[in-house]
């Protein structure tokens, strides 16, 4: 039994007279560490299924709870509707129930989204994760209206993906607020930056917060946050993986050391090049047999760009 000075870390769910709610979120359905998964392609431009399977396996045996499907990462863009579905039914094939899988569904045409959604749910998906419409620069309603339909069209728990600098537009807490009362809406990808708007959503709502940004994990989860969607982890789920189960156990020095760790690799890995880029190459430098090809626009890391990473992941301790 504590004694009277020892913390137990049981807290009260409303933290004064008011509605603050503890934020702890220490079992989450899509549990702590998520990899948004790399799409791999043969020298000819096809879906290389058996590199993505035996990623699949290699990033839930190294510690993830879930995987990202046809996401940012997995260049979604440049994928057919019909590869996307393809991709949600090997990653089920590959890692069956010992992870789930989410697929990414999102694009700006709503319509459009909602086949998606429902191709995903026929295909096994766990989840999926929808991005605000780039491009369009709709209003707040028209933001929620998207969100509210695309939840609507599949009986799949959705994680909203707020992440402005690529969309255009931020969602408004406002509008995260109202989304959170849908059933099928679950979660929030955080790339927003912006603290206070995540301590509100973490304090006023049930949604199940995740860093989209690889460097704010630490800090995400200080504030009750559930993990982190990582890209990094491609390449250090290990890592990851010993962070965020040390700040779960509230050891937070060990917290702080892994977080250092990571610093040059996640700079590597996210601020030298595209994200896909940078992992399909470290990747292929580690001997796992991914090409490192990349579907246009985005090109292959030049040689100025491969040494800058090269740089970074030595900074870190690796030898390559």
């Amino acid at each position: 039994m504590a004694s009277d000075n020892e913390p137990t870390h049981e807290f009260d769910p409303h933290l004064t007279e008011g509605q603050v709610q503890h934020p702890d979120q220490t079992d989450p359905f899509f549990g702590h560490l998520i990899t948004a998964m790399v799409t791999p392609f043969t020298p000819d431009d096809k879906i290389d299924f058996d590199a993505f399977e035996a990623l699949a396996v290699r990033l839930v045996d190294e510690g993830n709870d879930s995987l990202v499907v046809s996401g940012t990462t997995g260049e979604t863009s440049t994928l057919e509707d019909h590869e996307k579905e393809s991709l949600v039914r090997a990653a089920k094939s590959a890692v069956g129930d010992r992870a789930k899988v989410i697929a990414g569904t999102a694009t700006n045409h709503t319509d459009h989204d909602l086949l998606m959604a429902k191709r995903a749910e026929r295909a096994g998906a766990d989840g999926q994760l929808v991005v605000t419409p780039y491009y369009n620069k709709p209003s707040q309603d028209g933001v929620f209206a998207h969100f509210t339909a695309v939840a609507n069209a599949a009986d799949l728990p959705l994680m909203i993906y707020d992440i402005p600098g690529r969309t255009g537009i931020p969602i408004a807490t406002e509008t995260i607020l109202k989304l959170s009362e849908h059933p099928h809406i679950m979660s929030l990808k955080d790339a927003k930056n912006d603290i206070t708007a995540t301590t509100e959503v973490l304090t006023k709502t049930d949604l199940e917060v995740y860093s989209g940004d690889d460097q704010n994990v630490l800090a995400w989860m200080a504030m009750g946050a559930a993990g982190v969607v990582s890209v990094t982890a491609h390449v250090a789920s290990p890592t990851f993986r010993r962070m965020i189960d040390a700040v779960l156990n509230y050891e937070l020095r060990e917290a702080r050391i892994a977080h250092g760790e990571l610093g040059p690799v996640i700079r590597a890995m996210m601020t030298r090049v595209q994200g896909a880029v940078s992992c399909k190459q470290v990747l292929n430098w580690l001997g796992t047999g991914m090409h490192p090809g990349v579907r246009l626009p985005l090109v292959q890391a030049n040689e100025l760009e491969k040494q800058l990473i090269i740089a970074d992941l030595r900074e870190a301790g690796w030898q390559l």
